[in-house]
This record gives C-alpha cells, sequence and structure tokens, in this order.
C-alpha cells in the first residue's frame, strides 16, 4: 500500500496541512494525534486523527464531488444495511492552501479483505449479498443516477472505447485475445431493463473491511449511485472463487445476461486500472491483475 502520490495532477496533503485544516476549523480535535494511513484507495487521502476518527481528503479534482455525496447520502442509508458503512461527522471547507471540502469520519475497525483474512468464504459471500440485496431494496428517489460516464452503473458500452484501449496497453502481460471475448460476450448481454436500483459502484477487496475474520464494514462510497447494477458483482471476480462465487451468484439470484455484464464490469475495472497506476499503487495493480485471471479462467470453466 502506499501513503504517496497516484496522480500526476494530485494536490499534496501532509500532517502538517490537516492540523492546520483541524486547528482553523475543528479546533476541538486540534490536538490530537495524526497519523497517514497507507491505503491502495485512489482517490482520497486517509488519516487517522486520534483513536477513533479519519479525516478525508480528495486527492484528485475527480473525486471533489464525492464529499458532498457521501455527507448526504450515507446518513440515510445506513439504518436500511447489513453492514457497517462510514457515517460523516464533519465536513470541512476549502482552506490552508488546500482548495477542496474534506470530510472527518468515525473510525472503522478491521482490515482489508481477502481470502486469507476471511474465516469462513461461504459466509463471507452470503453477507456480502445481503448488503447488496439490501441496498437494492431502498428507494431511489433523488439518487444520483449513472449517465454519461459518471458512475458504473452506466450500460457497459460506454465503456468500451477505454477498455479496448487498456486491453490493447496491456498487450504482453495478458491474454488480450481472450479478454476480447470476455469483454464482447459482455457487451452481447442484454442490458439492465428493469427500474435502477442502488449500486456501490466500487466493490472492490480494499473497500470492505474484515475483522475477527468476518466482514464488518463496507467503504469508500465515492461510486454511489442508481443504475444497472450488475457493477457490483465485480467483487464475484475480485475477492471470491469456486464455491463462494456460486455461493455469492445464487444468494442474489443473478440471471445470465446480469453475470456477464458484471464479469465485464470485472474486467473492464482491471485493464483500466493497471496501465494508469502501473508504477503507483502495486496493492490495487496486483488485485487487477488477480481479477483479470479469475475473470479469464471463469469465462473459460464456463464456455
Amino acid at each position: 500500500m502506499t501513503s504517496g502520490k497516484m496522480h500526476v495532477d494530485e494536490v499534496d496533503t501532509n500532517t502538517s496541512l490537516v492540523s492546520r485544516l483541524l486547528a482553523s476549523q475543528f479546533p476541538q480535535w486540534a490536538d490530537l494525534p495524526i497519523e497517514p494511513v497507507q491505503s491502495a484507495g485512489t482517490d482520497n487521502a486517509v488519516y487517522r486523527l486520534g483513536n477513533d476518527m479519519a479525516v478525508r481528503l480528495p486527492r484528485i479534482h475527480w473525486a471533489i464531488a464525492q464529499v458532498e455525496k457521501e455527507h448526504h447520502w450515507l446518513p440515510r442509508l445506513a439504518s436500511f444495511l447489513p453492514l457497517t458503512i462510514p457515517i460523516p461527522l464533519a465536513k470541512g471547507e476549502p482552506s490552508e492552501g488546500y482548495p477542496w471540502q474534506w470530510s472527518v469520519y468515525r473510525w472503522l475497525e478491521g482490515e482489508s479483505a481477502t481470502m486469507e483474512s476471511i474465516a469462513n468464504p461461504r459466509q463471507a459471500a452470503t453477507d456480502l449479498a445481503q448488503f447488496i440485496a439490501d441496498l437494492q431494496r431502498i428507494d431511489t428517489t433523488g439518487g444520483p443516477l449513472a449517465v454519461d460516464n459518471n458512475l458504473r452503473g452506466i450500460p457497459l458500452a460506454m465503456r468500451d472505447t477505454y477498455t479496448r484501449e487498456a486491453i490493447t496497453a496491456l498487450d504482453g502481460t495478458i491474454d488480450t485475445d481472450a479478454a476480447i471475448i470476455v469483454w464482447e460476450d459482455a457487451l452481447q448481454a442484454p442490458e439492465w431493463d428493469r427500474a435502477p436500483v442502488w449500486f456501490h459502484g466500487d466493490l472492490l477487496p480494499g473497500n470492505l473491511l474484515v475483522e475477527g475474520g468476518r466482514l464488518s464494514a463496507v467503504i469508500d462510497f465515492g461510486g454511489l449511485g442508481v443504475g444497472d447494477p450488475a457493477c457490483d458483482l465485480m467483487i464475484a471476480w475480485g475477492l471470491f472463487s469456486g464455491e463462494s462465487r456460486d455461493v455469492f451468484r445464487v444468494a442474489l439470484g443473478i440471471d445470465d445476461a446480469t453475470w456477464a455484464r458484471g464479469r465485464g464490469h470485472a474486467l473492464s475495472q482491471a485493464v483500466i486500472f493497471i496501465p494508469y497506476y502501473l508504477n503507483t499503487n502495486p496493492v490495487g495493480v496486483s488485485n487487477a491483475r488477480r481479477t483479470i485471471n479469475a475473470v479469464l479462467a471463469d469465462y473459460r470453466a464456463s464456455n
């Protein structure tokens, strides 16, 4: 994991900046210790504040709208969901040379999900499926719609150009012929034809927390939106495998078309991630490579 820069045009942050922001806007917390959190997260720099809080500052311009969205929606969604999600405690304003709004959250204990950290993969698959199902049942009135490439809940065809370019860029490091076959299979699957529903949008292992061997929390809702929920199936190949993947699919009752689109989302996210973060995010790149391998192997096994 890294606490360094991930984007060429990323805004600089450090503990001194966080200290100054707190002193000027939330002096009640200004004397608490501040530590940078090493993370594979790409949109926000995170600092632990004392024992039970975290400060999150957008790293890059495309993440700034996430602050307002999370402050508005997370408190409204939390009571409907069976796993803990972050609840914002305070919203900071641009100051001290930092140009954007930022947040203070309650600290959530746990480690990023891996198969090694999960005691019972079947239980984890069931728990996460229940979380997704409950999220999809929440009233979507006023929710951020997935349109114009702004969120992953858009039709896969809108990601076609970027995905093909990324696959080409990985020639020699992955089986690009197989990747194109999987991608085109996903594109040919019927689109979501039901009412749009809530999706998390970035269900990757790093956004799931495990405590005591069991899934405990889902974090980082910057991709939250309303649209086609197939994007939330990325985790089927990003984390689960074999029996646990089957349990996950059965628990959600996923039809073949949605499963194919979900596999397409998993492939698209992974192949686009690697070229961009190749030299800045080794954990994320390693996860993306595992996802690609899992997607290709699963497709071969099912065809």
